[in-house]
């Protein structure tokens, strides 16, 4: 077994062995591929901030852990809403003991929910499995951290979520409530960190850097930072921190004016 193994691997047809100058120079021009990708995504993600915004009209109920509760009320009195629908329901694999593989390979990428909150956005998680059985496992797979609701109507199917899996983005005005913007397929396999989350919202990571319509809501890059359990809502920049990441900003752009020179 051992020896097949081991033949297999021989015939991998690997990429060349360089030298660290070679490996350096080849990882130039990757890092050259990588920037334009970059800068093609950020495009993009301006892109999303203009779309058009569809009215969310319909009085959609969902059942919560302390009971029945309206699409407005997922927001938490945040400004913005991002609703994943997991499959974990009579019929799905794995059920009852467990979500659909693939969706609960997503919750396993949740991050820590508090630097979303920070940038007025809470993200749900929704199935028609009971709340008891949510709860169950939520426990059990360690996602207590993830809000999660059952849904009872026409939710699913009408935003697109009835057959597969899909995050979709809503804002509200007062008690208006929009859809934004709709990620699934291959598209949720990226999600799962703060910065996905907020690249799929109305308003972005609203910071001065991007490229947002007038009047959007935008803050100095790194500023609004902090630790997961130290965030207060209007509070000033840490100073010691507004001092470190000013120096680090300086040294990173003293860095690209030298390459550049």
């Amino acid at each position: 077994m051992n020896d097949l193994n081991t033949d297999k691997q021989l015939t991998m047809n690997t990429p060349p062995v360089v030298s660290p100058e070679g490996w350096r120079a080849a990882h130039s021009q990757m890092l050259v591929k990588e920037k334009a990708m970059t800068r093609a995504r950020d495009a993009l993600v301006a892109e999303r901030r203009r779309m058009p915004w569809m009215a969310a009209d319909k009085a959609y109920e969902f059942i919560g852990p302390e009971g029945k509760v309206s699409l407005l009320d997922l927001f938490e009195g945040r400004r913005q809403l991002v609703v994943y629908r997991a499959f974990f329901e009579p019929g799905v694999h794995g059920w009852p003991e467990h979500a659909c593989i693939g969706c609960s390979l997503g919750a396993d990428q949740v991050s820590n929910l508090a630097h979303l909150h920070a940038r007025d956005t809470t993200l749900v998680y929704a199935s028609r499995a009971p709340q008891a059985d949510i709860a169950r496992l939520k426990a059990r797979m360690g996602w207590q951290h993830i809000p999660w609701y059952t849904i009872t109507d026409s939710f699913d199917k009408d935003f697109g979520i009835d057959e597969w899996h899909g995050h979709n983005a809503f804002i509200r005005d007062g008690k208006q409530v929009f859809r934004t913007y709709f990620i699934n397929g291959r598209g949720d396999e990226a999600m799962g960190t703060v910065w996905s989350y907020l690249d799929m919202t109305a308003l972005g990571r609203q910071e001065l850097w991007e490229d947002s319509p007038e009047g959007y809501p935008q803050s100095p890059l790194y500023k609004w930072w902090n630790w997961n359990d130290s965030y207060v809502p209007g509070a000033p920049v840490d100073p010691k921190w507004d001092a470190v990441s000013e120096a680090g900003e300086a040294a990173f752009r003293n860095k690209k004016a030298d390459a550049a020179s």
